[in-house]
């Protein structure tokens, strides 16, 4: 092939960018692509290793044109654009599909999960480039038997498999693009391959964990030492910038385990009835069912897998957010009364019997300069009418949650005092509230939003922070905050999530002052109650010299849920706003 120019190699790039998107459909809308000259260039958007990638979060096309003219497949553009079209009109598609086809075949992958984005995207290429040999007639084939010819080197047996399937999908002679030839294990799974592909072209998601299952055995040999895979890599990054939604769930089809395509019927062939009996596969030790919710580092694993680069505070922040959303409610408002002023409505004649201070003498005088009291006397009428209302004046919250030795790491797995502290936090906030969060263990072991503030990322990043200590309340953070307050200031209400630990709080301060005196004050100057959220056992007794402490915090005004279990804390969440500030309690002192 004659040697091309960089304006020649982009203007014919250019040029077949509309059959590319009329090998999907006329209607097909991208914008065009992102025709990189040099591997800087490219290295520069996001595409690295690979001479063309896809980016979902701006539908957007990325193409390495050094590394094409290194592989020297210019006369391929038509082909190699139409694919990552593909990929943003049939698999994955969407960030969203991305997530969940990493999640499956994580779960098939047991031990090698780290090769799931690699198996994603040769499964979702199989898928794209069937179509476009069988439906479009692009020749697909001969983009990989130019890379075959032009980038020689050791292949791995991942890589023949993966072959034999393309040759079995389209009737090629055996070995012709590197398949398996004279090897009858792996020419039987490049058939199940080919059928997989084919039997569940319209349903994809669900047989992912059929072909990561297949391709098992193969990717724990050599798979990470093909060349030729890493350049096909084209979903790597697919998903970064992208919103983690759909990421948290498991589906019944990750979690009911994962079958080989060897047993089922309707890849075989064979009559459901005198099939071989599926693999006791089974769901995967350790991980949640159907329709439960992952850990967090699951979580954060397979958003970093789907091309999210992100630090485990932000996968915490993400995650915590999206679990609580589900669950917001109004935050405790107080509504302001609506008074209600009397208004002139007109004048109507007085008649004898009314009362004579009703008389309005000046509008009687100017009716008719001779009174007489019956005939020409008027009186003034009024209504009532509502004033105009005033805004609700929301409750603002002080949050406090214990971050102690006997509590879980909420960036690893789930934290239910943090799962709650989300759900009130952000429904304070939806209802126009300011939030103070403060996170505690031991001693000089705190930290805290500055002040009351309406920053959901600056509150949940104090929630998903983690000490793992002692148990020491930071008594100083609690009068620091009410000790300058006024009744001109709004309302708080005080929570404390914690355990049997939140006793500390009734401790002395740094400067001798009493908890018990602090709390008071504290309460006294919020106006708006004080509520503990405590994990206690029925064993529990907190006897002191004054009795047990937490008998007397009740006298003192607070209001003690004890949860029996951690995660009991979610509904407690939910019922602390309904019952406290929900619209029936607005409704009863409207």
């Amino acid at each position: 092939m004659d040697r091309l120019t960089s304006a020649d190699r982009v203007a014919r790039w250019q040029a077949a960018w509309p059959e590319a998107l009329a090998a999907w459909s006329r209607f097909t809308r991208l914008h065009d692509p992102r025709l990189c000259e040099s591997s800087v260039a490219a290295a520069d958007e996001g595409l690295q290793g690979a001479f063309a990638m896809i980016r979902l979060v701006d539908k957007s096309v990325v193409i390495d044109l050094e590394a094409i003219a290194r592989l020297d497949l210019d006369d391929h553009a038509v082909v190699i654009l139409a694919h990552e079209i593909g990929h943003h009109v049939l698999a994955p598609a969407t960030a969203t599909d991305s997530y969940r086809l990493i999640a499956r075949l994580r779960a098939a992958l047991p031990t090698l999960e780290r090769h799931a984005p690699m198996v994603a995207n040769l499964y979702t290429d199989l898928l794209i480039n069937d179509r476009l040999q069988r439906q479009a007639g692009l020749d697909i084939a001969g983009v990989y038997a130019g890379m075959n010819d032009r980038e020689p080197g050791p292949r791995s047996r991942l890589w023949a498999l993966y072959m034999g399937m393309y040759e079995s999908l389209w009737g090629l002679e055996k070995g012709s693009l590197g398949g398996p030839a004279g090897d009858p294990a792996m020419e039987g799974d490049a058939w199940l391959g080919a059928r997989l592909i084919r039997v569940y072209a319209r349903n994809w998601l669900h047989a992912a964990g059929r072909f990561a299952t297949l391709v098992l055995p193969y990717l724990a040999e050599d798979a990470e030492q093909d060349k030729a895979l890493r350049r096909l890599h084209d979903t790597r990054d697919a998903a970064a910038g992208a919103a983690p939604s759909g990421a948290q769930t498991v589906e019944a089809e990750e979690a009911e385990g994962i079958l080989h395509p060897a047993h089922d019927p309707l890849i075989t062939g064979e009559d459901a009835e005198g099939a071989p009996p599926p693999e006791p596969v089974g769901a995967v030790p350790g991980r949640p069912g159907a329709g439960q919710t992952r850990e967090p580092f699951d979580y954060g694993e397979i958003l970093r897998a789907a091309g999210l680069t992100l630090s485990d505070e932000e996968i915490a922040i993400r995650y915590y957010r999206e679990r609580a959303l589900p669950l917001l409610v109004p935050f405790p408002v107080q509504p302001a009364p609506v008074s209600e002023e009397p208004q002139l409505e007109g004048i109507e004649p007085w008649a004898l019997g009314d009362s004579l201070d009703e008389i309005d003498w000046l509008q009687t005088v100017a009716q008719s300069p001779v009174v007489i009291p019956g005939v020409t006397t008027v009186r003034r009428v009024y209504g009532r009418e509502p004033g105009t209302a005033r805004k609700p004046e929301p409750i603002d919250l002080d949050l406090y949650v214990d971050s102690s030795g006997s509590m879980p790491d909420p960036r690893r797995f789930t934290s239910y005092l943090t799962l709650a502290g989300a759900v009130i936090a952000l429904s304070a906030l939806k209802a126009g509230a300011r939030v103070q969060a403060t996170l505690w263990s031991g001693k000089q072991q705190w930290m805290a939003t500055p002040g009351f503030v309406r920053d959901e990322t600056a509150i949940l990043n104090i929630l998903i922070g983690y000490y793992g200590g002692a148990t020491a309340f930071p008594i100083h953070q609690l009068r620091d905050t009410f000790a300058t307050r006024t009744p001109r200031d709004r309302p708080v209400h005080i929570l404390m999530i914690s355990d049997d630990g939140i006793t500390t709080m009734f401790d002395q301060d740094e400067r001798g002052n009493s908890g018990w005196d602090v709390s008071a004050m504290a309460l006294a100057k919020g106006r708006a109650g004080g509520t503990m959220a405590l994990n206690l056992g029925p064993w529990f007794r907190a006897d002191g010299e004054d009795g047990q402490p937490l008998d007397r915090a009740r006298e003192q005004g607070w209001d003690i849920h004890a949860i029996a279990e951690l995660a009991d804390l979610v509904a407690f969440a939910q019922a602390f706003s309904r019952r406290r500030y929900g619209s029936q309690a607005q409704a009863r002192t409207a």
